[in-house]
């Protein structure tokens, strides 16, 4: 059994380097990028979400844009006036107009960040039939679930800022936190299926044995 990595360490161990690997190219959807109503940014302590969703504003990808979310005990100090209102800024700081942004800033979890959307969406007299939901890398999977349950009526895109794994753990700067992340993730795509808050999806042999390796190398602490 290999050990859990160093807090400070800054890259990801040669010995869990594969099942990593196994559990990011999972939730990587590979959807084609088309143009949609809306853009959902899903708050989360990755800035990357609304660069994502700046670029792809400017590429005319959509209109308007929604940021959602308020804070967790992972955002509250990088984030402090919420994830939202930061992605807001951040936005409009490279050129996307105030007005083409809506701000809900309540949202605690990946289900609420769609509901509140959809409100949002539906007291600005916003129709929609489409919907491109941008969320940290490894969350796309579990977003594209949800919404396919929330909201089935709708099409949905999936996308992410387009980092390697290695850039996005330097990104981030802390390769323990992204696979406590990416573990807890990849356990929430049956738990929720299993709970009714998603639709049930495939879930291949190696991806559950490359889950079930790093649990037990003790990178859990985001299981449910």
């Amino acid at each position: 059994m290999y050990r859990r990595a160093a807090a400070n360490a800054q890259a990801i161990p040669d010995a869990i380097r594969a099942d990593v690997e196994t559990l990011w190219r999972y939730h990587d959807m590979r959807h084609e990028l088309r143009s949609c109503d809306v853009g959902i940014g899903l708050g989360s302590h990755d800035l990357g979400v609304a660069v994502i969703a700046t670029r792809l504003y400017h590429e005319s990808l959509f209109p308007w844009i929604v940021f959602t979310g308020a804070n967790a005990p992972t955002t509250v100090e990088r984030f402090p006036r919420g994830e939202a209102v930061h992605y807001r800024e951040y936005a409009i700081e490279h050129g996307v107009p105030a007005e083409a942004i809506l701000v809900e800033p309540r949202a605690a979890n990946t289900a609420q960040n769609l509901e509140y959307s959809l409100q949002l969406l539906t007291e600005h007299r916003i129709p929609v039939q489409s919907v491109l939901i941008m969320s940290r890398p490894y969350q796309q999977r579990r977003a594209y679930a949800t919404c396919r349950l929330m909201w089935p009526e709708v099409d949905v895109v999936c996308a992410s800022n387009p980092l390697e794994l290695d850039d996005y753990v330097a990104s981030i700067g802390d390769p323990q936190r992204v696979v406590d992340m990416l573990v807890g993730d990849t356990q929430r795509i049956e738990v929720y299926a299993e709970r009714g808050f998603a639709i049930a999806q495939e879930m291949p042999d190696e991806v559950r044995t490359a889950f079930e390796r790093l649990v037990a190398a003790g990178y859990t602490s985001r299981l449910i």
